[in-house]
């Protein structure tokens, strides 16, 4: 199936089950702020990373349903408190006012931390395989924890903001960059693995690899398109880097070397998926949809 069509199919997945899982929003005011930061739109990437992943262990999407939820309500509690006024000070996420912009300030940081919260909530309950006991439960919420907290995304957002200003060298750059973009991405692909039961230690090392690889594209092409995109796909204002005096690898390398290092990441995370076979097709078409994609 077409990697595009895969997208559809994941985007309106997920939409049917972020309806069952979030609160009602005419309840309260943060529970709409919930659903509106969740609903509107967004690539589900992430989802896809653990579908994709556990196809190539014969698990089907029911199986991982909770993962893929989880880990999206963890991507998006990010995006609201990335885009607050102390952060990225963003008006414009995916072609929509910014949760806080819609709301207010104190209504989208307690969205942001509901959200983070509910997706734990949801990984404690969930009943994921036959092949799977609570050990494995754990770990699965051990990597997402660790992937989104002070290790991982968060402590990648704390270096971001502290760089402001700043020219880092390039392996400080990446470093930052596995922490904030690559960490819920590599957790994305070891989680859908994990929860099938049937990956091995070096399966999973494997996919750790390729998961951070394709967060270093993800992160590439998304400096590339903040200096050289359109509003209008990108579905929120370019120059934001530029804008808060950021260093990216466009700032740091310039638009040819920063697609050229988006390139080598490519081929070191098509390398880390050959042991799979054709089974990892879907994931070697994600791969590249990372450093192709237009928004």
């Amino acid at each position: 199936m077409p990697i595009q069509a895969r997208m559809k199919r994941c985007q309106e997945h997920l939409s049917r089950l972020l309806l069952r899982y979030l609160p009602h929003p005419e309840q309260s005011p943060l529970f709409a702020a919930m659903r509106y930061a969740c609903l509107n739109g967004g690539k589900r990437l992430r989802p896809l990373l653990v579908y994709s992943t556990a196809e190539i262990f014969g698990a089907d999407n029911e199986q991982v349903d909770p993962i893929a939820v989880a880990i999206e309500l963890v991507h998006c509690y990010s995006l609201i408190h990335d885009d607050l006024p102390a952060m990225d000070n963003d008006e414009l996420r995916r072609g929509k006012p910014t949760c806080h912009i819609a709301f207010d300030e104190a209504t989208a940081i307690l969205a942001g931390d509901a959200l983070l919260t509910l997706a734990f909530d949801i990984l404690s309950e969930a009943e994921l395989s036959a092949h799977q006991n609570e050990s494995i439960t754990l770990k699965i919420i051990k990597i997402i924890a660790q992937a989104s907290g002070a290790q991982g995304m968060v402590r990648g957002q704390s270096l971001d903001l502290s760089a402001q200003g700043k020219k880092l060298n390039l392996q400080e750059l990446t470093q930052m960059h596995l922490a904030k973009t690559g960490a819920l991405i590599a957790a994305s692909v070891q989680c859908g693995a994990l929860a099938t039961g049937k990956a091995s230690l070096d399966d999973l090392d494997e996919l750790l690899k390729f998961g951070q690889a394709i967060g270093l594209c993800f992160q590439i092409q998304d400096d590339i398109l903040d200096a050289c995109g359109h509003s209008e796909m990108m579905g929120k204002l370019p120059g934001q880097d530029v804008k808060n005096n950021k260093c990216t690898f466009v700032t740091l390398l310039g638009i040819t070397q920063a697609k050229e290092h988006a390139h080598y990441w490519h081929q070191q995370a098509l390398m880390r998926l050959k042991r799979f076979g054709k089974n990892a097709h879907p994931l070697q078409a994600l791969a590249t949809y990372m450093i192709e994609r237009p928004n």
